[in-house]
């Protein structure tokens, strides 16, 4: 049986598969990964750029740590390597988080102010947190799809092939 939470879970998903698509990405030329494909962040850089920053944005708000960066849409790192490196420290620090979860924490009330339109709200911590993840999870899902339609492959991207899930169903 699977020992961590939900959330623990979803923290080790986003690290695998964000090692997965870097790891894919970096056999792509610069030239190819920034190309306007249409995609809502235009490129496979400006989308791994985005997750970047809203991971970034919503951990800053979870652990009492704003961070203030350009404006959404805008790239953290023109450097793939720079973007990788702070990809990885953040996942890391995802992780760890994920870790110290508690029920009663994510049962209280958040208040945030959006970097979207600049509105205050106040959701359930543990919708804000969920969100964190799902974000996730749909930006991925573009950069597969923008990676295919380069002609590279994006291999198995369901929690199943999770190594310490898979492990488990061995």
């Amino acid at each position: 049986m699977y020992d961590g939470s939900y959330y623990q879970l979803m923290a080790e998903y986003n690290c695998w598969m964000n090692q997965s698509l870097y790891s894919i990405c970096s056999a792509i030329p610069d030239a190819k990964r920034k190309q306007d494909l249409g995609a809502f962040f235009k490129s496979i850089h400006g989308t791994l750029n985005h997750l970047l920053y809203g991971d970034k944005a919503w951990m800053g708000r979870f652990t009492n740590q704003p961070f203030s960066a350009t404006r959404i849409g805008q790239d953290l790192y023109a450097d793939f390597d720079a973007l990788r490196a702070d990809r990885e420290k953040t996942d890391q620090q995802i992780l760890e988080w994920s870790m110290q979860l508690d029920s009663d924490w994510l049962s209280q009330p958040f208040e945030y102010t959006s970097n979207v339109d600049g509105k205050r709200r106040v959701l359930p911590t543990w919708v804000l947190v969920t969100h964190l993840f799902n974000h996730q999870t749909h930006h991925r899902g573009q950069v597969t799809t923008l990676i295919k339609q380069l002609g590279y492959e994006p291999g198995a991207t369901d929690i199943p092939w999770l190594p310490s899930v898979s492990k488990l169903i061995d």
